[in-house]
């Protein structure tokens, strides 16, 4: 699997959890509001060094009873054909495992579901799940896709044994002030965060 990053410690994307952070190199996603550029952009992905799973996992060794679980992020971790193997090395330890995702691939989580190698999941919901709303956030979105992320949060409801969080980034001019009301109702009882919008180094610069 291709990383391109690595937090050793952080106690903000987990609620209530001390975790290390896996960033996967790759997104088949090109949100305008994108901060890891260097993890999805072609061209920018291959200057960034791939890091070294094995000592990865020598510290996730080291510190096995310091920490509570891994997260696995990106890009898109979903991508990565040998995704199940990198979870279940970090499952061997004994730590946890949060997953963050687009949703693109279900037939990926079922497979993580069924063999039990990840505890949570944070689904990015950019928008309603339409191509049309979809598109405002990602413009290369498909309708193949919109689909993939449909049977992903049936998929999440039907594995109550997994806990979940659905997230929308809130742009401005993108998303009417009304909208985060909308998706509340529309996914209630289900929990979902709303995030601010913070510019940057966008992906959209690099189009």
């Amino acid at each position: 699997m291709r990383i391109g990053g690595f937090l050793k410690q952080s106690l903000i994307d987990w609620d209530g959890r001390i975790v290390a952070v896996v960033f996967t190199k790759g997104c088949n996603f090109r949100c305008g509001y994108c901060h890891n550029p260097s993890l999805v952009i072609p061209r920018l992905l291959e200057t960034t060094p791939d890091l070294n799973a094995d000592e990865i996992f020598g510290y996730l060794e080291r510190r096995r009873n310091w920490l509570d679980g891994v997260v696995v992020t990106g890009g898109e971790p979903t991508l990565h054909k040998d995704l199940a193997d990198f979870l279940e090395r970090i499952r061997n330890l004994g730590l946890e495992v949060k997953l963050d995702t687009n949703g693109t691939h279900p037939d990926v989580l079922s497979e993580l579901f069924r063999k039990k190698l990840v505890n949570f999941v944070a689904l990015d919901v950019k928008h309603f799940v339409s191509r049309d709303h979809y598109a405002r956030v990602t413009p290369t979105v498909t309708d193949a896709q919109i689909e993939a992320i449909r049977r992903t949060l049936a998929l999440l409801r039907e594995h109550p044994e997994v806990g979940h969080q659905f997230r929308t980034t809130l742009i401005p001019g993108v998303h009417a002030p009304e909208v985060a009301g909308q998706l509340s109702e529309m996914f209630a009882p289900d929990p979902i965060r709303f995030q601010e919008f913070r510019d940057g180094d966008l992906v959209r610069d690099y189009f």
